[in-house]
């Protein structure tokens, strides 16, 4: 049954994504079937994440090809809650699009185009190998980059082009780097490659692929300085395909890289540490300054992505048990913030036609609703207590307390105003403001009922209450997660056996 868990998050989206190729001709079909299958993915997540919780880890060598010579899917406390989480916004999302996505993009396929996505960040999540994370990577790109354009609008196709372009980019110095660690370990499986650096820590050996991977890893993250692809792009398509960009994407990125810091190259940590702390200050810097630069909702939503990843890779940056502990809390927090404020961007548009700030205003007096259902993600990103973005925040500066790291700790304060600004400004001109009288704005017409918006943003709203006022739960398996991640035996051992007799 353990088995069973590890494969049902990953076979379930493709399954739905095929089984909606048949049903093609019905709107009815794409949309009920949209919504069943991201829910029962989401469900099987839970099962993940129950059986992981208790087992440890659950291994899958799929075709019982043992570790390193066969394809190898692994799941740990860290990977489990991402793809819960991944599979909770993927359900709430798919929900969303049902009102916003129009008939043109449901008949080319954009829910079995939705399901792939799924399929390849729930893969990204639970591989053990670097080539078939380089394969999920591409899974996602192909996905990502149809759904990105699959308006045909010049808008759409430019944000597309810059998209596919950086992470064409990032693809190709995924492999350089991947068959340079091959071509000096002989392995390409990830737990076989840290087994093979614990025994021979030669930096000199591998500091070239690590670089390289660096690099790509943090291109898709949207760290400093490879962000800039993110906000010329995500915030062209609707707000359904922004929000799961925002929620997910970029996290996978993320994750890929305390993969790879926590197990592969975790032997050389001590020579990596002042590049990753280096670009996690200016992430955080650099993409809240271009939030607050910004008067377009979307863009600065975007932007404030940039800001954010740099507090999760400070908590890799930093390295000690409660910093990694506050970076996965910090993940789970920001997917559902971050997902939530793109889904209300789109609500924004729908009543008043229009993300940009000048053109729109008075929603707080005409609709009261929305601005409760804004107030709650956004002061939970600018780090209100007792939101879950307080929690987040001040377990990442605690952590940098205790090493007494005073630069990086000033800095993740000042980014926390800065945030704290950007979204007062948003508050104070989009729901504050009287609606501007030379403005005449004209609401977008959709599909669906907005029922079918709001919905899903009132559920992640109570989400991140619950998450501020009853944290303590995820924090301590945030924590049983970074001890994982503290000791990478524990994974080695669980991929290639006790014995090690995995490898030659």
């Amino acid at each position: 049954m353990s088995e069973l868990s590890i494969l049902l998050p990953i076979m379930i989206p493709l399954g739905g994504a095929i089984a909606l190729l048949f049903g093609y001709r019905s709107l009815a079909v794409q949309k009920v079937g949209g919504v069943v299958f991201s829910s029962l993915a989401f469900a099987a997540s839970l099962y993940l994440l129950y059986v992981t919780d208790c087992a440890g880890h659950v291994v899958l060598q799929v075709g019982d090809w043992s570790a390193p010579f066969g394809i190898t899917l692994v799941a740990d406390r860290f990977s489990a809650v991402m793809v819960a989480v991944s599979c909770f916004m993927g359900a709430a999302v798919a929900v969303y699009a049902l009102s916003e996505i129009d008939e043109y993009r449901l008949r080319r396929f954009f829910f079995p185009l939705y399901l792939v996505l799924m399929f390849g960040v729930n893969g990204a999540f639970l591989t053990g190998d670097l080539f078939n994370l380089y394969v999920w990577f591409e899974v996602m790109l192909i996905a990502s980059f149809v759904l990105i354009s699959m308006g045909g609008k010049r808008a759409e196709l430019e944000g597309g082009m810059k998209y596919v372009c950086l992470n064409l980019l990032s693809s190709a110095m995924f492999l350089a780097g991947a068959g340079i660690i091959y071509g000096k370990t002989g392995t390409l499986n990830m737990a076989d490659i840290a087994q093979v650096l614990i025994h021979a820590p030669d930096s000199d050996v591998v500091i070239s692929s690590s670089m390289l991977l660096l690099v790509s890893f943090g291109i898709k993250a949207g760290i400093f300085p490879f962000f800039f692809w993110l906000p010329a792009s995500y915030h062209t398509p609707p707000s359904t395909v922004s929000a799961i960009f925002a929620g997910l994407l970029t996290k996978v990125g993320v994750y890929a890289l305390f993969r790879a810091y926590t197990l592969m190259f975790a032997p050389i940590f001590d020579e990596v540490q002042p590049i990753i702390l280096f670009f996690s200050i200016m992430t955080m810097i650099t993409g809240v300054l271009g939030a607050a630069s910004h008067f377009d909702m979307r863009r600065i939503l975007s932007f404030h992505i940039v800001s954010q990843i740099g507090y999760m890779v400070l908590g890799l940056a930093f390295m000690t048990p409660l910093a990694l502990a506050a970076a996965i809390f910090y993940l789970v927090h920001h997917i559902i913030v971050k997902t939530n404020l793109f889904l209300v961007s789109g609500v924004v548009v729908r009543l008043k036609g229009s993300s940009d700030l000048a053109k729109v205003g008075g929603l707080c007096k005409s609709a009261p609703w929305l601005a409760a259902l804004f107030f709650i993600p956004a002061f939970s990103l600018g780090g209100i207590p007792p939101l879950s973005g307080f929690w987040a925040k001040f377990a990442v500066v605690k952590a940098g307390l205790e090493i007494e790291a005073w630069i990086s700790i000033t800095a993740a304060l000042l980014v926390g105003v800065l945030t704290l600004y950007s979204m007062t400004k948003i508050w104070a001109e989009a729901f504050w403001k009287k609606q501007p009288d030379e403005q005449e704005t004209v609401p977008t017409e959709h599909p669906g009922p907005l029922g079918f918006m709001v919905a899903p943003i009132a559920v992640m709203a109570v989400a991140t209450v619950l998450i501020g006022l009853f944290g303590e739960p995820l924090f301590e398996f945030s924590q049983r997660a970074s001890a994982q991640l503290m000791n990478p035996q524990e994974y080695i051992s669980a991929v290639l056996g006790s014995g090690m007799e995995g490898r030659p």
